[in-house]
């Protein structure tokens, strides 16, 4: 005999039955109560799951839970479809990157010889973001943010196409391999900086930290760590595969971040005045604001110093520490097992630790990883320094990042984080200049005892101002008029 109610105790839930209620149903026809009605009907028929602690219904153990807890983990829930659309894409496309970064070089290389022309490739990188970057900025400010990034990434994808063409049909050069780098670089001035503001769109403030936080793991575990590898094994089976792979993965990308919805945002037309008042009105608003001046000044600062230094690494590598090839390449992967660590623990020390000291104590590690690295001639010392420093640069940029996108107003995102682009590479090609002149006079060290002292002057001067970036911490973005 079944165990279930007569069927026409609740066969209409929608409806008020005097025989229901003579039974003791519930009234259904509110949600809750249609629920509890449900549940007592699978009760009745010993088909409910057990109760957890707070009265409700234990959810049942699927075989694949664990994988949803490894997910839950990684991207939180709370953060919403429109971040793991976001997030996908940009770890696709930092694969793409990745690979790129061991490639491109070999690709340059395998054209030339000339010094001057390796060190252009490089050059090339790094110009762009100088030269539109405050452009790309106002115009992330102007209109539709993800079609700017969707659109830049097919440009990409069509460059890597056309060079990918030139090296099946032999008709590579370096003149060609010069070119498609710097409408390479251009591009990526544009994606980077529209894509820095999706983020707040689509997460809340209090959350920047760990949204930002997985969007570097990206970068640390599969741009700097499985790209380069894997470029440099596909570049050794083919010229071509490679920029196929980047190619690809570009593509994919833009697939992935259109399927992001973002609230309304942008001007119309007749609301938007001349390019160079935004772009000045975006400037302004960065020296004004305490904890954005700090942040900025500190970053090209810091970027002085790191790329006097980061500059020769590779002939300190070589002559002071006696490492060849390989050894050189360990030290950027234990720097990027750093940050590994990094990304494991950032969660852990925000909970504990403000934004404003997590700053203090970064550029104080910064300022020593200087001075140890100019001390030591120890190549196992150097990997302990280089992996403590990789723990630093991930968990500092990624709250500066996260300082800067809640002090910042939505509609003002663009234009400052194009501000701070400029400040970064500004400082690393000044840095780059002076380190260079300084170790043909003094010799390899001579950069790092250069960027102990500079650092270690600007702690102090800079030590009081932080406190600005505390106070901003605490305080929401203000809203957009």
């Amino acid at each position: 005999m079944s165990r279930l109610p007569s069927a026409k105790s609740y066969t209409y839930f929608g409806t008020r039955s005097p025989k229901n209620e003579a039974a003791g149903w519930p009234h259904p026809t509110q949600p809750r109560e249609r629920g509890r009605l449900i549940l007592r009907v699978f009760r009745s028929a010993g088909l409910h799951q057990p109760e957890n602690r707070w009265g409700g219904a234990a959810p049942r153990r699927l075989p694949c839970s664990h994988v949803g807890r490894v997910v839950e983990a990684v991207v939180p829930a709370r953060l919403g479809v429109g971040f793991r659309w976001l997030l996908a894409s940009s770890w696709t496309s930092n694969l793409g990157d990745g690979i790129a970064i061991a490639a491109g070089p070999l690709l340059v290389a395998s054209q030339t010889g000339d010094p001057l022309l390796v060190a252009m490739a490089a050059l090339l990188q790094w110009l762009p973001p100088l030269l539109f970057g405050l452009f790309a900025g106002a115009l992330a400010d102007r209109m539709d943010r993800r079609l700017i990034v969707v659109t830049v990434d097919l440009i990409r994808t069509a460059v890597v196409v056309a060079l990918c063409l030139t090296i099946v049909t032999d008709s590579i050069s370096i003149a060609v391999v010069l070119g498609c780098l710097f409408l390479l670089g251009t591009a990526e001035v544009f994606a980077d900086n529209s894509s820095a503001t999706l983020l707040p769109m689509l997460v809340h403030r209090d959350d920047l930290a760990i949204g930002n936080a997985r969007m570097t793991m990206g970068l640390v575990t599969i741009n700097q760590l499985a790209g380069p590898p894997l470029g440099a094994a596909m570049f050794a089976a083919g010229m071509v595969w490679p920029f196929v792979g980047q190619a690809v993965c570009v593509l994919l990308g833009a697939i992935l971040v259109s399927r992001v919805v973002l609230p309304p945002h942008g001007r119309a037309r007749d609301e938007r005045g001349r390019m160079r008042h935004d772009i000045a009105e975006g400037v302004r608003w960065a020296w004004r604001h305490p904890a954005v001046r700090t942040l900025l000044l500190t970053i090209a600062t810091f970027n002085i110093t790191f790329g006097a230094a980061w500059s020769v690494l590779v002939l300190y590598a070589t002559q002071r520490l006696g490492l060849g090839a390989i050894g050189f390449g360990l030290l950027t992967t234990v720097s990027a097992v750093g940050g590994l660590l990094g990304t494991a623990a950032y969660g852990w020390i925000t909970r504990r630790v403000s934004l404003g000291n997590i700053m203090r104590i970064g550029l104080i590690i910064e300022t020593l990883t200087h001075l140890a690295l100019a001390l030591t001639t120890s190549a196992y010392v150097a990997m302990a320094i280089f992996f403590v420093f990789g723990a630093h640069a991930f968990i500092w940029g990624t709250t500066s990042i996260t300082v800067r996108q809640r002090a910042v107003p939505s509609s003002l995102q663009g234009r400052v984080g194009s501000v701070n682009q400029v400040a970064v590479y500004s400082g690393l090609v000044v840095g780059s200049g002076v380190g260079g002149l300084i170790a043909r006079e003094w010799g390899v060290t001579a950069p790092f005892w250069f960027a102990f002292v500079g650092s270690a002057v600007f702690v102090v001067l800079i030590w009081r101002q932080l406190r600005h970036i505390a106070h901003a911490d605490a305080a929401a973005a203000p809203a957009d008029a």
